[in-house]
């Protein structure tokens, strides 16, 4: 649709200017001598292109030559009088003049001469530089009525064919035919012959005479042959008409004028589309009425129908070349032009800050139609700038980083030849053009052959404007968020692209903790990884403060620290005692703070020494109690001797010290060979009622204490020495917090099938018949998480404790019953009740009393029964044992075993996915035995 806006282009990069004030210093060229200027005749037209090489950074001014006048071209003044001018953006100006324009030289409608002057003026200068354009045009293919709708202005002229006043006409002088009655700077011929007045129809008939319609913007004159009327777009005696579908502005006028025998009247009438143009992404489809109505009345004929481009026409071979189609419907001519045609151009756009292209092209329809029964013919000519819709073209990023080149790299376009890069927002700020290089980043810019361009960006991993992170503990994770700021120009539009780029890679060297002992301290080196110093340290249970660092010696550099820990400090763990040294154990733990990430640890353990019982020869006995992890509750000023009033002389959280003489807190005393020895026990009694009898001797008590620690003293003649000890904790052993270490299980004998009443330690051995059922119940302790099960994967019998001993004889194979045998192992389920709180955590079995015999003699009448149990996930049975309890399978697949760790670091079993239990013994009761 046009717009007066985009009708009369005057403003983009050549912007005209109309100036009455004084000039600067002016520099004139002739057209000979001056590049960039092509002037030609199109028909009824002179078109003069003026390159944007001139126009670019000037402001332009038109001037028509009349003479020796030089008269500016207003917008106004050039609608008035048949002038229009199409710059694109850049500069390319094309300026069209009708051959009926004012200030023609005009000889006879058929040689027609024009003058313009083009004043550029400088942005950066006083100078202006000019260039004057002369062209002599000859046209003598008038048709009766010619019409001309041209960007700004609608123009006709009708040939006065009365014979008489053609004779008349041909009898004046030449200079008095061409001159125009409508300008202002031209003297009207105002005596004997001219233009009196017009009425328009709008459709109501408006009148004027000449001097009204020129202040009404209205152009007419009359020349030898022709009377010629002009009108801007959209004035108060325009209207619009919708013709087959196409909307139309349309002005219809009679001239009265005078003439040789008297008043005639001339009917005038153009109308000129406004519309009728249809879009699609690849073609541009304009429709112009087939018939015109405002212009046609009865029947009529196209004799000549032409397109054209810029004002110039295409003949057959150019239009398929270009890929443009003319073609007719009942209602319509219609002109297609693919999108991209060379003729027009694209242009950029930024509404809303969104990247969009327009297509532009200025096509041209030229007819000749005649009216039925008549020899009166209608040249219409249409030059009908078309631009396309907005159309969205969101730039696309092409990530093209390889992680291991440890580069960003990343292409963003495609572009129209007006755009470029301005800056670049990054995580620290806006960099421009200049700065991005001088930061040692590489920005290029890539044009294609057909103009369009990209831009391509590399930025390095370690550059500081990338942002870093660590979904995992060995891999980083490198963020490059981006702003691209374009520009387009010539406007200084502004529009932005945002992009973010990610790259992963597994390149973090995670740091690393040793450590050594000597007697009597702990070293311990770290070295950081290549993430420098990002975690906190636990030196034992506490995070290392500064208060605790410079305790503990600490000591730091730019890729490692150090401490220096007693053995006996208070964040070690004393994990075992002998009777001269005490194994004394430090944990370091580093750790990622935010995600809870373990990335390194050290479990150092060391023997120190460590004198733990001391004997005089005034029979006075010292001793030490240490609390060791197993028992973490302990509070070692709780610990007595077997006499509970015999308590410490000095206590810690760590220590218990004890003294006293050989005679009391419940020392005994044992006479062997020339030995006299004298025992007590350190422990934790919770039994309060424990007594002694006159001698001193403890009457004891069926329940073991939670701890306890046995303490000796050797007396030989005079010499009194320490001897080697034991302690022994509680029964059940305590279970852990943190840490790792073997889970509790137990193997139990019931009575009966019930399994509710089981043989103490205490009980055994135990007495059976030959083929008396033996019930078996295996529990892991402690534990009540569902996910894991307990299974039975071998048990076996024995004649001796000694598990590995020989002979044997396999119970239970791979989890299933040992088919060899003839008394089959029988499973018992285990069922939730008040003592069963997790069923998967219990198998239960039973077999029969047997004895191992050879030549039908009994070897042993009793018998050690032996097991190996492993826990596992009930969630992944698919491998090995861990398939279920007796599950048959095929083949043979590697099982899962769910490990679960406690605090204790004692020495491993050499398979320590396996729980060893053994029971016995059980004693084959003789036939002649009474029950």
């Amino acid at each position: 649709m046009w717009t007066l806006e985009n009708m009369f282009f005057w403003n983009l990069m050549a912007a005209v200017i109309f100036l009455g004030q004084a000039r600067p210093k002016l520099k004139q060229n002739n057209l000979q001598s001056s590049s960039g200027l092509r002037s030609d005749c199109a028909g009824n037209l002179m078109r003069l292109s003026l390159d944007k090489a001139l126009a670019v950074g000037n402001q332009l001014e038109v001037e028509a030559l009349n003479g020796t006048q030089q008269i500016v071209l207003t917008p106004s003044l050039a609608a008035q009088c048949g002038y229009s001018m199409e710059s694109d953006p850049w500069g390319n100006t094309r300026i069209y003049t009708s051959l009926m324009a004012c200030y023609v030289d005009n000889k006879e409608d058929t040689t027609f001469n024009m003058g313009l002057r083009l004043r550029m003026y400088s942005q950066s200068s006083s100078d202006v530089i000019s260039h004057d354009v002369t062209q002599t045009c000859s046209y003598t293919r008038w048709a009766s009525r010619e019409i001309l709708c041209d960007r700004n202005y609608m123009e006709v002229s009708n040939y006065m064919a009365t014979p008489d006043a053609q004779a008349e006409t041909k009898g004046q002088a030449p200079e008095d035919n061409s001159k125009m009655i409508a300008v202002p700077e031209v003297e009207a011929s105002g005596a004997a012959h001219g233009i009196w007045k017009m009425t328009f129809y709008t459709p109501e008939p408006v009148s004027m005479v000449l001097r009204e319609a020129e202040q009404a913007g209205y152009g007419a004159m009359m020349t030898s042959n022709r009377l010629v009327m002009r009108s801007p777009f959209n004035t108060a005696e325009t209207f619009s008409e919708d013709v087959a579908g196409v909307p139309m502005e349309v002005f219809r006028a009679s001239a009265y004028y005078k003439g040789p025998h008297g008043l005639n009247v001339v009917n005038l009438a153009a109308a000129c589309p406004t519309g009728g143009v249809l879009f699609t992404e690849d073609a541009i489809s304009w429709h112009v009425p087939r018939r015109v109505t405002p212009l046609i009345d009865g029947g009529f004929k196209i004799i000549e129908m032409h397109m054209g481009i810029n004002g110039q026409r295409l003949d057959h071979s150019q239009m398929a070349t270009q890929g443009y189609t003319l073609t007719t419907t009942d209602f319509h001519i219609i002109i297609e032009i693919p999108v991209g045609s060379p003729d027009g151009y694209y242009k950029s756009h930024a509404p809303d800050y969104q990247y969009h292209i327009t297509y532009s092209v200025e096509p041209m329809l030229e007819m000749l139609w005649r009216v039925d029964n008549t020899q009166d013919d209608t040249r219409y000519k249409v030059l009908f700038p078309i631009t396309t819709p907005l159309m969205p073209r969101p730039p696309h990023a092409y990530d093209t980083t390889i992680p291991e080149d440890r580069m960003f790299s990343v292409h963003v376009g495609t572009f129209l030849h007006d755009v470029e890069l301005r800056n670049i927002s990054f995580a620290t700020g806006v960099l421009t053009v200049e700065e991005i290089n001088a930061r040692g980043f590489s920005i290029q810019t890539h044009v294609f052959p057909n103009g369009n361009k990209s831009v391509s960006l590399t930025v390095p991993f370690n550059a500081d404007v990338v942002l870093k992170h660590n979904p995992e503990p060995l891999v980083t994770s490198y963020f490059l968020p981006l702003v691209f700021g374009f520009v387009i120009l010539p406007e200084e539009t502004l529009f932005a692209h945002q992009e973010n780029l990610q790259a992963s890679l597994q390149d973090v060297v995670l740091p690393t903790v040793t450590g050594t002992c000597d007697q009597n301290l702990f070293y311990v080196s770290v070295t950081y990884g290549n993430q420098g110093n990002n975690f906190q340290t636990m030196v034992g249970p506490r995070l290392l403060t500064p208060e605790m660092a410079e305790i503990y010696n600490f000591r730091e550099n730019k890729t490692h620290f150090s401490l220096v820990v007693p053995f006996n400090a208070k964040d070690t763990a004393f994990e075992l005692l002998a009777s001269d040294s005490v194994r004394a154990r430090l944990d370091i733990l580093l750790y990622e703070p935010i995600n809870n990430w373990v990335l390194a640890d050290l479990y150092l353990a060391c023997h120190f020494p460590l004198t733990t019982t001391k004997c005089f020869q005034n029979g006075t006995m010292n001793a030490l109690a240490v609390k060791v992890e197993s028992v973490h509750n302990l509070i070692p000023g709780q610990l007595t001797l077997r006499d509970p009033s015999c308590k410490p002389v000095f206590s810690d959280d760590r220590f218990a010290h004890f003294s006293f003489s050989v005679d009391s807190c419940g020392t005994t005393r044992t006479f062997f060979d020339n030995y006299m020895l004298y025992e007590n026990e350190i422990g934790l009694y919770y039994n309060k009622k424990r007594s002694y009898n006159k001698r001193g001797v403890a009457n004891t008590s069926p329940i073991d204490p939670d701890y306890k620690q046995t303490i000796s003293c050797y007396f030989v003649v005079n010499n009194t020495q320490s001897v080697s000890f034991g302690y022994k904790p509680r029964s059940s052993a305590p279970s852990a917090e943190i840490g790792s270490g073997q889970l509790m299980v137990q193997m139990r004998l019931s009575h009966d099938p019930s399994y509710t009443l089981f043989y103490h330690p205490e009980d055994y051995p135990v007495v059976r018949r030959l083929r008396q059922p033996l019930y078996f119940e295996v529990e892991l302790m402690q534990l009540t998480d569902p996910q894991l099960e307990l299974i039975l994967e071998n048990c076996w019998a024995t004649l001796h404790k000694d598990r590995t001993s020989v002979p044997s004889w396999d119970i239970i194979v791979d989890s299933c019953e040992n088919p060899d045998d003839g008394y089959v192992t029988l499973f018992h389920p285990a069922v939730r009740d008040s003592r069963v709180t997790v069923p998967s955590h219990i198998k239960r079995f039973s077999i029969k009393m047997f004895t191992f015999t050879r030549d039908e003699e009994v070897l042993k009448d009793e018998i050690y029964v032996h097991c190996d149990a492993v826990i596992c996930d009930p969630n992944s049975r698919a491998d090995g044992v861990c398939r279920g309890q007796c599950a048959q399978t095929q083949g043979t697949s590697n099982s899962r075993h769910q490990e679960i760790k406690g605090v204790k670091r004692e020495q491993r079993s050499t398979d320590s996915k396996h729980q060893r239990l053994s029971s016995g013994p059980i004693l084959l009761l003789s036939p002649d035995l009474k029950l």
